[in-house]
Order: structure tokens, then C-alpha cells, then sequence
């Protein structure tokens, strides 16, 4: 690492901020680079980074926890999931306490475990529940394919994978929104490609930045922001991870992407339905889909969480403008998912102890 290109563009970036500037950055990842490298101390004031919607824990929908816990209880079945996702609640609890009261939830770390786990274990039914967004979806789609060629019949996949565009659509159409300038998820964008974005600017004339994840990819794409964004300029979009992502991204992944599953309207917990948010599980495996063989009676409750998780997730609160941060929630007392996921922008602000 250069400390002194970095002290240079961070002193640039602060000569240049004369009025304030909203920037979000939308990955989870992106987040917890930021607070670790205590950029937010470091730059003027008049800066301000706010977390995104990159959280796929985060935006998970109530009824999907509830449905898992459903089956469950239902069903002689095990379910596996990614670590995070274990201790969110849903209207009827979390998975956690399911285990605590002996139901079979396992963690597993790659969705190609799933074959082996089902493979050795005939003779049981296994329920994967695989939520994220572009950036996972090609490895689950692999699982479900590869489930598929094995002739493998006691897999199933309850997945909640969302996409990214509709979200920012939704984000930049709000009349309140007054965000100036977009870091864009690197991981996305290594599958999806660099002009996956371009709409950001193309559409609502917004500067933006597809960066990577290093201290001098962040702080190279803020200052890329802030100089577009004080001098006005009209087009202002730049693929700043050139070194992973091209503009047309990633055409095996994409290939798996199109060929598992169908996109349709998503639920994005807090904020509601959007249209082609969301991808699932198309006829031609829809054998493999546990909502088809799965059936089970769910109560429509609505949720509250007591916190702001929804306004943090769309960049109109930071975490510690929500009334519960630190002392009505916290990690080991988490109000919404915000606080439990690695990626969540409340968890992340506890964990570094961020202040502003």
C-alpha cells in the first residue's frame, strides 16, 4: 500500500469538498472496508458515505425465515444455510433457536457441499437456503444443475437471490433521495460486467464508480466522485477494477444464471415488492424448487422490527441515528438484521466503533 498516494488523494478529496457530499456505497463488503480502514475520520466533514442496500442477509424478507421454520416443523427435512442467515428473525423466531430446540439446521460455506451432504445422506430430504444476489447466484445455479445431472432426488433449493438494478432504480426515483455519487459492488459487477451500472449515470445523470475493495481502490474511486461530482461533469462513469471486472462481465456465469432461473418481481425486507428484482427457480428445475414440494400454510403477519434497518438500507439514516444502535441493539441482542449480518451496516458500525 502507498500511504503517501493515499494521503495525497484523501487530502485532495477533502480541498475539493466545499459543500457536502452524499456518496453511497452499496456493497456490504465495501462498508466493512471503510469502517476498518477508518476512512469516515479521515475525510472532511462535509463527506458523507452511506451504507447500501449490498446486504443480501439484510434484505432477506420475514416470510422466507418463517417459511424455512415452517418446513421445519412440518417436515422430517434438514436445512442448510450460509452462517449469517441463522440467527435472523422472521415473525415466528429464527433458525438458531429452531436448533436450539433440536431441528436439524446445518451451516454449510459453498453451496457444492449440498451434493455431497445429499449424497451421502440418501435417505434424507435437504432444504438449502440460498439468498444473495448476482454474486451468488451463478454457484447456486451450478448446485442446482449439477443436483439436476447427478440424478440427485432429496436436494431442494428455497432460494431469495436479488438483483441489484431495481434497487438503485427505486433508490434514485425517490424525490427524498440527495445521494450525489455511487461506489458500485465490485464482486456484482465481476458477473455481471462494468456496464451493468451505467444506467446510474445514463438515466439520472448520477456520478459513478465501479471500484474493487482495497484501501486504494476505495479511496481512488471517492476521489474520482468527489471530482466529478464539484465539477459538474455530464458524463461521469469509470470501471476503476479493470484488474476483475470487464464491461461485459462474466458470460459463463451469466450462461448458468439464464439457464436455472427466470427474474420476477422480489420482496425486499422493509421496503416491499420490486419489479424484476428478484431471480427464481425456472419449470425446467423447478423440481428442485422447495416451494413447490414443500407446501405449508403461512400466516401473512406484519413485521416490526422497532428499528431502522429500511431507511439504513436506503441511505437516509447511518446506524447511529437509529434510536435502538448499542443499547437496545446490538450483536448479542440484535433488533434486525442489520445488526447480525458481517455485511450490515449497523453490525459493522458496532464493530469499529464508528461514531460519526
Amino acid at each position: 500500500m502507498d500511504k503517501d498516494l493515499l494521503t495525497d488523494l484523501i487530502n485532495e478529496v477533502n480541498s475539493m469538498a466545499t459543500e457536502e457530499i452524499k456518496i453511497m456505497e452499496v456493497c456490504g463488503t465495501h462498508t466493512q472496508m471503510i469502517a476498518k480502514l477508518g476512512l469516515k475520520t479521515l475525510l472532511a466533514s462535509k463527506i458523507k458515505l452511506l451504507s447500501g442496500p449490498g446486504c443480501p442477509v439484510c434484505v432477506t424478507e420475514e416470510k422466507y425465515i418463517d417459511w424455512a421454520i415452517e418446513v421445519l416443523n412440518g417436515f422430517n427435512v434438514t436445512v442448510a444455510t450460509f452462517g449469517d442467515l441463522m440467527r435472523v428473525r422472521g415473525i415466528r423466531g429464527s433458525l438458531l433457536e429452531e436448533k436450539g430446540k433440536g431441528k436439524d439446521v446445518r451451516i454449510i460455506y459453498s453451496p457444492l457441499d449440498l451434493i455431497e451432504m445429499a449424497e451421502k445422506n440418501r435417505g434424507k430430504q435437504i432444504v438449502f437456503l440460498g439468498v444473495g444476489f448476482e454474486t451468488t447466484a451463478p454457484i447456486i445455479a451450478l448446485a442446482i444443475k449439477t443436483t439436476s445431472e447427478r440424478g440427485i432426488d432429496n436436494l431442494y433449493f428455497l432460494t431469495s437471490i436479488k438483483l441489484m438494478p431495481p434497487i438503485l432504480h427505486y433508490i434514485l426515483k425517490e424525490s427524498q433521495n440527495q445521494i450525489h455519487g455511487f461506489i458500485c459492488p465490485g464482486h456484482v459487477a465481476t458477473i455481471k460486467g462494468a456496464d451493468y451500472f451505467k444506467f446510474i449515470n445514463r438515466e439520472y445523470h448520477v456520478p459513478a464508480a465501479v471500484c474493487g475493495f482495497e484501501a486504494i481502490d476505495i479511496v481512488a474511486g471517492i476521489y474520482y466522485l468527489v471530482k466529478q461530482i464539484t465539477q459538474k461533469k455530464e458524463e461521469a462513469f469509470q470501471n476503476l477494477y479493470k484488474r476483475c471486472v470487464s464491461f461485459q462481465g462474466n458470460t459463463t456465469a451469466n450462461l448458468l444464471i439464464g439457464e436455472v432461473f427466470n427474474i420476477l418481481e422480489g420482496e425486499w425486507r422493509g421496503i416491499g415488492n420490486i419489479q424484476n428484482s428478484s431471480l427464481e427457480i425456472n419449470e425446467k428445475y423447478a423440481r428442485f424448487d422447495a416451494r413447490k414440494v414443500f407446501v405449508v400454510e403461512r400466516q401473512q403477519v406484519k413485521a416490526s422490527m422497532g428499528c431502522d434497518c429500511k431507511d439504513i438500507l436506503l441511505g437516509k439514516k447511518t446506524p447511529q441515528e437509529c434510536k435502538l444502535f448499542k443499547e437496545g441493539c446490538n450483536p448479542m441482542n440484535p433488533h434486525g438484521p442489520c445488526m447480525v449480518s458481517t455485511e450490515g451496516a449497523c453490525a459493522i458500525a458496532y464493530r469499529y466503533g464508528e461514531e460519526v
